[in-house]
């Protein structure tokens, strides 16, 4: 008897759990349609704000290509290096369309190194 309330309680408590982080990620997005109009985003603290998500995202990605887990890291640093060089190579080579082109090449060129080696 205890072991199945014990049951049915756990998949009520992951449905509770995921009802619970919708609304707490929809009412943080409704209050931000809200305040849009009145949000100046030229403003210091939104300047800082993006500096400071720029840095995060150049964070993690360095972190990803020098310290990668899993499968990756099997990969030799050289070769991660290169194909990161060429990947910035292709955005920089096509300033209107660069993002989709770079991720393609460097997709493209990691799964053509793990096919020969």
């Amino acid at each position: 008897m205890m072991n199945t309330m014990a049951n049915a309680l756990s998949g009520w408590g992951l449905w509770i759990a995921l009802i619970g982080a919708s609304l707490g990620t929809y009412f943080c997005r409704a209050i931000g349609v809200l305040l849009s109009n009145s949000i100046n985003q030229e403003s210091e603290i939104f300047r800082w704000l993006a500096a400071v998500t720029y840095a995060m995202v150049a964070a993690l990605t360095i972190r990803l290509i020098v310290m990668p887990l899993g499968l990756m890291s099997t990969v030799p640093l050289w070769i991660r290096i290169l194909i990161c060089g060429l990947a910035i190579g292709v955005m920089v080579s096509k300033p209107t369309k660069r993002l989709v082109p770079a991720l393609l090449a460097g997709t493209l060129l990691m799964v053509g190194y793990g096919v020969i080696r």
